[in-house]
């Protein structure tokens, strides 16, 4: 259940909001929802993936961990990444369109957990300023809004120029930790390399007008980051 509602300073000038990573808050995922708008960011930590949803339709995802409701870079600290995901940053914020201008406006889900916990704890960063404008951290809210917004739009637009260009192929992602452990991570897509490499030009001039071009080159160079997955597994194993 959700309590959202518009966020206006008069009837939420004291939120507070827990910034922080954990199970409580729902990091405890193998896979997150990511958006062509932090491609560029996400492909420097974690391997980038394709996958279709209920109806069929491509997302883009970055890979967390191998096992169910394992999040390797979810530590006690916190979240050990130099970025983490703006669907795992937003928090309680979500955006919604105005019914009478049609502009997006911030809404807030008063009973999120990182909500409750502030009011808890008696902490966690003010949405507002005391005289009532914007904190910094509500500034950092809408402009992670902003790219999850402008993302689904892109993201439209980008998978339906790669499935043009044939350029999407499914991807068999087999994990051999020992001779008894392995993973088979099923129903997962990516940029074919082999169809990349060998794009006409007037293919690579559209794909690069469009912006798509850097979209692709970002997914098919956090791949290595699969590697970088294992060793993380490896250690939370040693560790255990």
């Amino acid at each position: 259940m959700t309590n959202r509602v518009l966020l206006n300073n008069l009837d939420h000038g004291d939120l507070r909001v827990a910034t922080g990573h954990g199970p409580a808050f729902g990091d405890n995922i193998n896979q997150v929802l990511i958006f062509p708008t932090e491609f560029e960011a996400v492909q420097r930590e974690y391997p980038i993936f394709f996958r279709k949803d209920a109806e069929g339709v491509f997302q883009s995802v970055a890979l967390l961990g191998l096992d169910r409701d394992e999040n390797l870079f979810l530590e006690q600290a916190g979240w050990n990444a130099r970025y983490v995901p703006a669907i795992q940053q937003r928090g309680p914020f979500s955006i919604a369109m105005s019914q009478r201008g049609g502009e997006p406006m911030i809404h807030v889900d008063l009973d999120h957990p990182r909500v409750l916990a502030a009011k808890a704890e008696r902490g966690g960063e003010p949405v507002f300023l005391p005289a009532g404008g914007n904190s910094p951290y509500l500034q950092h809210v809408a402009r992670l809004l902003g790219v999850i917004y402008d993302g689904l739009e892109f993201s439209k637009a980008m998978f339906a120029a790669f499935e043009a260009a044939d350029l999407i192929e499914p991807v068999d992602v087999e994990i051999k930790l020992d001779e008894h452990t392995q993973y088979d991570l099923p129903e997962l897509y990516t940029i074919s390399q082999d169809r990349f490499a060998g794009l006409a030009a007037d293919e690579l001039e559209g794909l690069h007008r469009s912006g798509f071009l850097a979209a692709a080159q970002w997914v098919l160079s956090s791949l290595g980051n699969v590697g970088f997955l294992v060793d993380l597994k490896n250690r939370r194993r040693a560790l255990a």
